[in-house]
């Protein structure tokens, strides 16, 4: 993730790339993608050697031939501060996502989650049946059976 955020972060700056060969291209950096082959304009190429060079409008580097790359300080620092920014924002929102799930929950009052319209506390219908919805009298159910009449629950063996 940094390698790609450092190279889109510099873009239309300039660059050093160094090639697996010995090669070296200096160059402001047009675009990159995930597998870091990178456009350069503007380059100069040296080769392996240090004798030769040449000068190109453009050109097209495969990701897999680069030994590495020397990029202005400038571009490094803009990176780290927006990745500070970031954390600060995650942080910020994780300190509200915590306030505000309490404030929109407002907590269930009643046992069940299956407990269609009884949310006045009663409980789910135990000894005695004083829940409305609960079909047959009193006797409890197994949890997580809400409302359903007793004959509607499989015995499984």
């Amino acid at each position: 993730q940094l390698p790609l955020s450092l190279l889109k972060t510099a873009q239309s700056h300039p660059m050093l790339v160094e090639l697996k060969n010995g090669e070296t291209y200096n160059g402001h950096l047009v675009s990159c993608d995930s597998w870091m082959n990178i456009n350069l304009r503007d380059v100069i190429c040296t080769s392996k050697d240090g004798d030769r060079f040449w000068r190109m409008p453009e050109c097209y580097i495969r990701g897999s031939t680069i030994k590495y790359l020397r990029i202005p300080d400038e571009v490094i620092d803009m990176v780290k501060e927006d990745a500070q920014a970031k954390s600060r924002n995650r942080t910020e929102m994780n300190k509200n996502r915590g306030n505000n799930s309490q404030n929109q929950r407002g907590g269930r009052q009643g046992g069940n989650r299956n407990n269609a319209g009884n949310r006045q506390g009663q409980g789910y219908g135990g000894p005695g049946g004083n829940n409305p919805m609960r079909l047959g009298a009193g006797g409890g159910g197994a949890p997580g059976q809400g409302n359903r009449p007793p004959h509607a629950v499989k015995n499984r063996k």
